[in-house]
């Protein structure tokens, strides 16, 4: 038996029944193999029809001595054999027809014709010292004919189509039968090997293939067709051959098996007590062909009975074309080898507990598997598994092996609990379709509370509530916290169990208590904003901003004046919530804004100015104590320009900053000329501040007026520099308004020169046009009287004598529709006369 970890390709079994008795008490000489029966022959001259069980079919008695050999025709109703004694007979299983003949010497060989059954076609060959041909002619007389002789005992025949192969003592011979001509001669290697104690094996693989074995030797013949112009004397075929290559034993038998070859080795070997060479176990290779070698890609050793006493000439092969069957024959047994299918694969997969490629293999071939369950396999594997202690993948299995099946879910999780590995197939477990029973789901929560709360809360959050019985669990985690109140964990999952029993109050307890995310998305999942119009303080110390939103997104559910009032002793965030409110609308508190001005002062500086700015609802006397009170210069200066007293303002920037750039600045945004006057006035005597003025004054007020006022002996820094920018800003202005001019310029004569074209062009005035005053034709039925029509620029058409007269001094007239509707008046272009 082979040990190694390479799947066998064929399996073998004992042909039994009727065999087993015959060869109790006869041996088994030669058997041929047909589609629908075997016919064996033995050393005491029976021949047996065997169906392919074994089971005996019919009895032959030929002969007192050995069979040699049975031919069958294609068809299976004619049968020839021969024996040593001389004696042929060739007869009809199925009908009254027969041949008999003795001759002196024994016959080795006998092959009857592949069509025998058909009338032009009764024909056999015998071999012994001559290879005879045999066909019947007129009368129903056989006429023997000698086909070759001379080179010894003939002692195996293979007839193939038209062709037949023989082998003798120096080789093998093809005849062609009808051009009735040999066409090769491939001679025998080892000719120090005798031909009856290691006999040639022929083989033909289709019409053309025959493949010769003679001992340790094979050859692989093709027989082709001579090209036409290499005739001359030769037949029209020869014979090439394509494959040749040794073998480590000697040849007993050759089958094709597709592409590849099936060899029966007869294995000599040196016995380690005696040290004397015997017998051993026959050999069954699978080789594949190459040209000058051959790949090993199967070998088995067949325990055959009384396999120390055969010799080489005492096995045979032979096979069943179309089912990859073979027959290895011995004088004691006769063995059956078949290719393994897919049951066969999976049995030895499982026995080398490859448990994964099994299963692979049975869900591929799973409707033609007979033998083999996948979920059997399946289970095996998890035991497997198990065994060895990889319990994640054997729960991770479960998910594909045990399926829909909830009994044996609920079996495996019994036993991943009986070795204390529930936690190893709690992520596996099934949890919609199917669902198992809640005692399954409690059981492992249970293991994870015990043990791991980390692990017991992600079940919580993955598994559905229905799956388990929720109170149960819920009392078990409160009997938990009851040792440890302060765990997190604990508390998380708890409120987690609470939510889906929907006591959304006591979870939002928890999660407050815990500061946890998810609180807000709970009050939004489960509209609790009734629960906690008292915890807005809470709310807002765990994270403001996402408290604010959620209040200002929900207040037709908690108004504004409640969040005020909860907000009343937490001033910092009472701000936070206003502020965010006024950034959103500026109207909906302003009846807070009063309150915010304070609390903008305490709280939040930066925003003051731009709340002083954006809001229309704050009391600015209010606002202006408040920012004296604290010396909010910046705030101040906007509350007093936006009361009107602007003077006040310009003075506070000039004396409290002192910042020219800032009064400049104001000026400019008031544009009033006495705030100019008092800021020039301020700053006459201080030269820092006249530069700043110079530098840029020039676009608002007239420089000489400022500069008219220094007075002389001044030292003012960067007078040049200031001096020479307004000169320049001068230069600039004076150089847009140079540019102005011209663009305008230009505008305004192509402009005229576009209504100079407008104007020369042509007016159509055809039979649709009306007179605007009298509504009737413009153009007269009669065009041989006299007419006179009027048109305007504005497309408007008049007879001359439908026109008012002009009481003007100018004798330019204007459409009267145009001028009626300020349009603008539009002057005749075109008067037409006939």
């Amino acid at each position: 038996e082979d040990e190694s970890e390479e799947e066998p390709k064929l399996k073998y079994e004992r042909l039994s029944n009727g065999v087993t008795e015959i060869l109790q008490k006869d041996a088994a000489s030669c058997m041929t193999v047909h589609e629908k029966f075997l016919a064996l022959g033995t050393h005491y001259g029976k021949v047996y029809l065997l169906d392919v069980q074994g089971n005996i079919t019919q009895k032959f008695d030929v002969s007192p001595v050995k069979i040699n050999q049975i031919s069958l025709d294609e068809s299976g109703e004619h049968m020839g054999v021969c024996s040593e004694d001389g004696k042929v007979q060739v007869f009809g299983l199925y009908s009254a027809e027969e041949f008999h003949e003795t001759f002196d010497c024994p016959i080795k060989i006998v092959a009857v014709h592949p069509q025998f059954v058909r009338s032009h076609f009764k024909q056999f060959v015998t071999g012994g010292k001559k290879l005879l041909l045999y066909e019947r002619g007129w009368m129903n007389r056989w006429k023997p004919s000698v086909l070759h002789e001379g080179e010894g005992n003939i002692r195996n025949i293979k007839w193939r189509g038209h062709l037949i192969a023989w082998a003798n003592n120096m080789g093998v011979k093809i005849l062609d039968m009808i051009s009735k001509q040999r066409i090769t001669n491939v001679p025998r290697d080892d000719i120090s090997l005798r031909p009856d104690m290691y006999p040639c094996s022929l083989c033909w693989k289709d019409n053309l293939t025959l493949i010769i074995g003679w001992g340790n030797s094979v050859k692989i013949c093709s027989v082709k067709e001579r090209h036409a112009s290499e005739m001359r004397d030769l037949p029209n075929r020869y014979v090439e051959i394509v494959f040749q290559f040794d073998t480590e034993f000697y040849v007993s038998g050759l089958a094709p098996l597709c592409d590849q070859l099936v060899i029966l080795s007869y294995v000599k070997e040196i016995s380690e007590k005696t040290e004397v060479e015997c017998c051993a176990r026959p050999r069954l290779d699978i080789v594949q062909p190459l040209p000058e070698s051959c790949e090993e890609i199967s070998s088995d050793a067949l325990t055959v009975r009384g396999f120390q006493e055969n010799e080489c000439r005492d096995y045979h092969l032979e096979y069943s074309e179309g089912e990859s069957l073979f027959y290895i024959i011995s004088p004691r047994d006769v063995v059956v080898a078949k290719e393994r299918d897919q049951d066969d694969h999976i049995d030895w997969l499982l026995e080398k507990k490859k448990y994964e490629e099994a299963l692979m293999a049975a869900e591929i071939s799973q409707k033609t598997i007979k033998k083999h369950k996948i979920l059997d396999i399946g289970l095996a594997y998890i035991n497997h598994l198990m065994e060895k202690g990889e319990y994640d993948l054997a729960a991770r299995k479960c998910q594909k092996i045990l399926g829909k099946n909830t009994e044996l879910w609920e079996f495996e999780v019994y036993k991943f609990k009986e070795i204390g590995q529930l936690k190893a197939i709690s992520r596996y477990l099934p949890r919609r379709d199917p669902v198992l029973k809640p005692l399954i789901y409690e059981m492992v929560l249970h293991e994870f509370l015990e043990s791991d709360y980390e692990g017991f809360a992600t079940l919580i959050k993955e598994w559905p509530g229905d799956l388990y019985n929720n109170t149960i669990i819920v009392q078990a985690v409160v009997d938990h916290l009851k040792k440890d109140p302060q765990n997190r964990t604990l508390l998380r999952t708890l409120a987690e169990l609470y939510t889906y029993d929907q006591r959304y109050g006591r979870a939002l307890e928890i999660y407050l208590t815990l500061r946890h995310k998810d609180v807000f998305q709970l009050i939004h999942k489960h509209n609790l904003f009734s629960s906690i119009r008292d915890k807005i303080v809470l709310l807002m110390d765990f994270d403001s901003e996402k408290a604010v939103d959620m209040l200002l997104d929900n207040e037709d559910k908690i108004s504004i004046d409640r969040v005020v009032e909860e907000l009343e002793n937490r001033p910092e965030l009472q701000h936070v919530y206003l502020h965010k409110l006024f950034k959103r609308d500026h109207h909906k508190g302003q009846r807070y804004h009063e309150k915010q001005i304070s609390l903008y002062a305490e709280y939040d500086r930066p925003n003051l100015l731009p709340f002083l700015r954006d809001s229309t609802h704050c009391p600015l006397e209010k606002a202006l104590e408040i920012c004296q009170q604290r010396n909010f210069v910046e705030e101040t200066v906007y509350l007093l320009s936006r009361m009107g007293n602007s003077r006040s303002a310009l003075k506070m920037i000039m004396e409290e900053l002192q910042d020219v750039d800032k009064a400049i600045e104001f000026a400019k945004e008031q544009d009033d000329g006495e705030l100019w006057e008092d800021l020039i006035l301020y700053s006459i005597d201080k030269p820092p501040f006249i530069t700043g003025l110079l530098n840029n004054i020039g676009t608002h007020v007239d420089p000489i007026l400022l500069i008219h006022r220094i007075k002389e002996g001044m030292e003012i820094p960067n007078l040049r520099d200031s001096l020479v920018k307004i000169l320049q800003d001068y230069n600039l202005q004076i150089l847009l308004r140079e540019g102005c001019k011209k663009i305008l310029v230009a505008d305004s004569l192509s402009l005229l020169k576009k209504m100079h074209r407008t104007q020369m062009k042509g007016v159509l005035v055809d039979e649709e046009n009306i007179c605007e005053s009298c509504l009737s034709p413009i153009l007269p039925s009669d065009a041989s009287k006299s007419f006179s029509v009027v048109v305007f620029h504005c497309r408007h058409m008049f007879h001359r004598e439908c026109l008012p007269v002009s009481n003007m001094v100018s004798s330019v007239q204007f459409c009267n529709i145009c001028s009626a509707k300020h349009r603008g008046p539009g002057s005749a272009v075109l008067e037409m006369k006939k």
